[in-house]
């Protein structure tokens, strides 16, 4: 009787080398914002948000990955290089939009730029459709 063992690795390589880092040269990823604040919303509101960035480095910018910290958000992002002084755009889709309650989530944003994973968020909270809009308050004048 013969028993074979079988064992496998699967590593993926780093998309950062300490090289990128100390490369004055290497391309560098700039957000607009790092978080998208929904507000509150109403049940059913559009999820779509979009996170702007620009290769502010000297070398072209490729973004490895993207990845959200669950199911119900779905990012999108150009696979091409951002060259040097350019811009791109990471779409981010909420889907749980008609459940009411709080909404807090991370996107994961992996690139061989020096500043290699950068964290996105998203907030807000949805409300039922039915939840009536603040009145102002009305001022009375004194009796006199």
């Amino acid at each position: 009787m013969c028993t074979v063992f079988i064992y496998a690795a699967n590593a993926q390589p780093s998309v950062k080398s300490n090289a990128a880092k100390n490369n004055p040269n290497s391309a560098v990823i700039t957000f607009d914002n790092l978080v998208h604040d929904y507000g509150t919303v109403q049940k059913g509101a559009d999820g779509n948000c979009e996170f702007k960035f620009k290769n502010t480095g000297k070398e072209p910018l490729i973004l490895a990955d993207v990845k959200a910290s669950c199911g119900c958000t779905i990012p999108s992002w150009s696979k091409e290089p951002v060259l040097p002084g350019r811009t791109g755009t990471i779409k981010v889709n909420y889907t749980k939009m008609g459940n009411p309650g709080v909404i807090s989530k991370q996107i994961t944003v992996t690139s061989n730029a020096k500043n290699s994973t950068v964290v996105l968020s998203i907030k807000g909270t949805v409300v039922e459709n039915n939840v009536p809009d603040k009145q102002p308050n009305s001022t009375v004048s004194p009796q006199k």
